[in-house]
């Protein structure tokens, strides 16, 4: 039988003035006992603290490594040199071992890798040189880095003005240099830069664009192995090696040169000397290759192949190192995530304690206020109108607690990121999370104690003292 609509405005209004009556009720409760409430209410206060840093901190950590992976470029595989060996104490071995020659890691290599290797679909070889920059009575020291036209897309970098390295740029060598913005505003102050000169090392170079700029954390850069490209000078990579220097030329004489430097390295610049004598007996012609993979789900095969692939072009020699910046960043999302559950269970046992110092306090309460219910009882309250009253009593302490947490937790969510340097951000979704478990919280603890007022005899009430 279908309700009409007269039946329906009576019960919401019945509902709506149980509800108001109710509430109206236990805000009366509460304010006879703030210290009490405020008191039960610090329990769910911290909970729903930790709940909103915890979900702070996730949400900061997920932007911090997809920002990460931007920067990175998706599906990349980082091949490196190894460039220093370890050094061991001599052995006495009986059969002479047969010393395997390694040409290091080649511009070849790069080539090879993206001809032979399936799914692979770019690669991009990267050279750095140590010099020094000149132009208009300004010198400073910085890095000249030779790259292919694909390592800016590998890398997601882009320009502020000018153009890439065009085809004949490329295949001839030509002295061209697209600068990073801290070289433009250093040593362009006055002029635009695109088409004008800059010496870097002994050669001059004209400038065809400029990076925008991209700042990048110190810490985060050398553990990714991000280059900040702000005080760099990128040329193709044939530039680089004809006119500038390539390792793989590397001579006896070069190496005795090292050495004699070595000799002579000073207390007043050891760090400079070093650096230089590395720089000389660096026998790698590329520092780093990076390998771009065109199925995400084939990375870890690829840098599989790869492995196998140029130990065999070095001789069994292993002087690389693979890496895939992808996993190191699932590993490390990982790791923050069981931080997280920690977290969360710690804020779980806030609030179940929060909870238990709610029902103990209703209890407490019901008792306190025996004849009350007997009166309200005896006057026509139903059993459903006792057990909303106290449960609405539960509730309001909750939500009151829950709405100051959620203050709380936005206050230690933004001291943790300024003291802690660690990245938080409070979503909408955060807030809304918090809140529906305070007020959860509030029903379950609440909902045993206002049962039991509510089953309480009417005359047993009246004649209790």
């Amino acid at each position: 039988m279908p309700i009409d609509r007269a039946t329906l405005d009576r019960w919401r209004g019945e509902i709506a003035a149980n509800v108001g009556f109710s509430l109206r009720t236990a805000i009366e409760a509460v304010r006879h006992n703030k210290l009490r409430a405020s008191l039960t209410s610090l329990g769910i206060l911290f909970g729903v603290a930790s709940v909103i840093a915890m979900l702070a901190i996730g949400k900061g950590a997920e932007q911090e490594i997809l920002a990460q992976m931007r920067l990175l470029g998706s599906n990349n595989v980082m091949i490196t040199p190894l460039v220093e060996q370890k050094e061991e104490e001599a052995k006495d071995e009986p059969e002479k071992q047969v010393k395997k020659f390694s040409p290091g890691l080649t511009y070849a290599d790069a080539e090879a890798i993206a001809r032979v290797i399936p799914g692979v679909e770019v690669t991009s070889a990267e050279i750095i040189l140590n010099t020094s920059m000149t132009r208009e009575g300004r010198r400073r020291s910085g890095k000249v880095v030779g790259v292919d036209t694909s390592y800016f897309r590998l890398t997601n970098q882009s320009l502020r003005r000018g153009s890439w390295f065009s085809p004949i740029q490329v295949e001839r060598g030509l002295p061209v240099a697209i600068i990073g913005h801290g070289v433009k505003t250093r040593f362009f102050t006055t002029e635009e830069p695109i088409g004008r000169p800059i010496k870097v090392g002994e050669i001059w170079l004209t400038v065809v664009g400029v990076l925008a700029d991209r700042p990048v954390a110190s810490p985060t850069a050398s553990r990714l192995g991000i280059r900040d490209a702000a005080m760099d000078v990128y040329v193709p990579a044939r530039t680089m090696l004809l006119r500038f220097r390539n390792r793989a030329q590397l001579t006896q004489r070069d190496i005795e040169a090292a050495a004699r430097e070595g000799d002579f390295v000073r207390n007043d610049a050891p760090v400079e000397s070093e650096e230089r004598r590395q720089e000389r007996t660096n026998r790698n012609q590329v520092d780093r290759i990076i390998v771009r993979v065109a199925d995400s789900r084939q990375v870890p095969v690829v840098a599989e192949v790869a492995q196998r692939m140029l130990a065999r072009r070095h001789n069994s020699v292993i002087d690389f190192e693979i890496t895939v910046p992808e996993l190191l960043l699932r590993q490390e999302q990982r790791t923050k995530t069981i931080f997280n559950v920690v977290l969360g269970a710690i804020a779980s046992i806030s609030l179940v304690v929060g909870g238990i110092g709610i029902m103990n306090i209703m209890l407490a309460s019901v008792l306190e206020r025996i004849r009350e219910i007997g009166v309200r009882r005896a006057v026509g309250a139903t059993r459903r109108e006792i057990l909303f009253q106290f449960l609405s009593e539960a509730v309001l302490i909750s939500v009151a607690g829950g709405l100051a947490g959620i203050l709380v937790g936005a206050g230690l969510s933004l001291g943790i990121e300024r003291l802690a340097g660690i990245k938080t951000i409070v979503s909408g979704l955060s807030v809304v999370v918090a809140f529906g478990v305070s007020v959860a919280t509030g029903l379950a603890f609440g909902i045993v104690p206002a049962h039991r007022a509510a089953r309480q005899d009417p005359v047993v009430c009246l004649r209790y003292e």
